[in-house]
């Protein structure tokens, strides 16, 4: 495995968006956004989610690559509370949809979500909750939490307002790598975060894991699954460590050989998922875990399970929804993306507009290979068109001969061995990609 590992550890995306950002191309103005949106909701079955990006944070975690705001003036908080409330009016305004159709889910993600107060939390999500159509049989709300920037008080509040899951960025318990990706957080400390969401009854808790940060290694991540297991969070995100420094300037503190790399790398990995098979987890899609009686373990056995740019999720809805400074949306036909410059989104909502930045409108060839590499990436399975054999045969030749996927039947099925290289198969069906000539590094390593 170790020469495979070294093979195919190559550039390569991550896959929950199809086109990826990096080659949208044909991108909607405003008007042709809102026009795409209000198509999603002529079917009076659509459904939505919403998600939210509240972008501050109070100290910088090199690993992250993520769009932040590093500050800790609290004091943001109100004005940042008004820029999502004009956004939300103007969408509603233009998108009767919104009010008529049902929610199925929310989420808070960041940035640091938690660094809002109880109160500020609760000014962004009431009336937001009171103008929406919230399908209560059906509805899950989700909050990604720093377990140092976490009260009792804000997990009370978001449970009050219907919030059943918490995602805890533990990242890694040891000290050591703690201190070298700038994220303090004691074992203690996140064990109380966890203790309290139980108590309060948080139907999910999530623990967010990286693999391959710096000085990670055999014995201090065993030690990490360990203190995991023994929390026994109801799902687990173990996700590659995205190396990208042209992105993230703070990553370039960290030194080579501090890295574990290819093989090192995954072994990480392998030793996590065996740990957590004899613990009663169940590996779910290319990097996530969850016990039996979690729905993200439900929807893997019902075969509803959906990626999208959170990650794997339980549920598919016609239209995602973001808010916020970077956030980004998509119906079936559009990508859409807000301004990632904090100065421009803010004078562009107080002027009225709708922030877009960029997007993509799908043409039919992309909606075809969107829905099959959504098919694979869930199921590890997807059916090809007659046209694609032949091209499948040779690009997937590598993969074939070394055992990783098979093709039969116009069928392509990823192997039980070809589990850690899902992201090198699926680049079969990334024909922009594919089409284009060679660039600058875009994508981090694939394993």
């Amino acid at each position: 495995m170790t020469d495979l590992f070294a093979k195919y550890d190559v550039p390569a995306p991550r896959y929950t968006s199809y086109p990826t950002v990096p080659f949208w191309t044909d991108s909607p103005t405003t008007d042709q956004w809102l026009e795409e949106l209000n198509k999603a909701f002529d079917d009076q079955a659509a459904t939505w989610s919403l998600y939210f990006h509240l972008p501050f944070c109070e100290t910088l975690c090199t690993f992250c690559a993520c769009n932040t705001v590093i500050t800790r003036d609290h004091g943001r908080e109100e004005g940042y509370l008004d820029l999502l409330a004009t956004e939300w009016r103007l969408y509603l305004d233009r998108v009767p949809g919104l009010r008529e159709r049902s929610l199925l889910g929310l989420h808070l993600g960041g940035g640091t979500p938690t660094f809002f107060s109880a109160a500020n939390l609760e000014r962004i999500l009431k009336p937001i909750l009171a103008d929406a159509h919230v399908a209560a049989d059906r509805f899950e709300a989700s909050v990604e939490v720093h377990p140092g920037h976490t009260s009792r008080e804000q997990l009370v509040t978001l449970r009050r307002l219907g919030f059943t899951r918490i995602s805890i960025g533990v990242q890694d318990f040891d000290p050591e790598v703690q201190r070298l990706v700038n994220r303090h957080q004691p074992y203690e400390v996140t064990k109380s975060v966890t203790e309290v969401a139980r108590e309060l009854g948080y139907a999910s808790v999530n623990y967010d894991l990286i693999y391959g940060l710096p000085r990670q290694n055999i014995d201090r991540f065993s030690d990490t699954i360990e203190k995991t297991i023994e929390l026994r969070p109801d799902r687990i995100a173990l996700y590659s460590f995205a190396r990208v420094p042209w992105i993230k300037p703070a990553q370039r503190s960290y030194k080579d050989e501090d890295l574990p790399r290819a093989g090192a790398k995954r072994a990480l990995y392998e030793l996590a998922r065996e740990m957590l098979a004899r613990a009663g987890y169940l590996e779910i899609g290319m990097d996530h875990f969850a016990l039996r009686h979690d729905g993200m373990a439900e929807a893997q056995r019902t075969g509803t399970l959906h990626r999208n740019f959170q990650g794997y999720t339980e549920t598919r809805t016609q239209v995602l929804l973001g808010l916020g400074v970077s956030a980004i949306s998509e119906t079936p036909t559009c990508f859409h993306q807000n301004e990632k410059a904090f100065p421009v989104y803010e004078r562009r909502v107080r002027q009225g507009e709708i922030p877009t930045l960029r997007g993509h409108l799908l043409s039919d060839e992309d909606r075809r290979l969107r829905e099959q590499i959504l098919t694979f990436m869930t199921r590890f399975e997807v059916e090809l068109q007659p046209e694609q054999s032949d091209d499948a045969s040779f690009f997937l030749d590598p993969l074939i001969r070394d055992g990783l996927v098979e093709l039969r039947n116009q069928t392509l099925t990823l192997t039980e061995l070809g589990r850690p290289f899902l992201r090198n198969a699926c680049m079969f069906f990334d024909q922009r990609l594919r089409r284009q000539e060679p660039r600058a590094q875009v994508f981090s390593q694939a394993l």
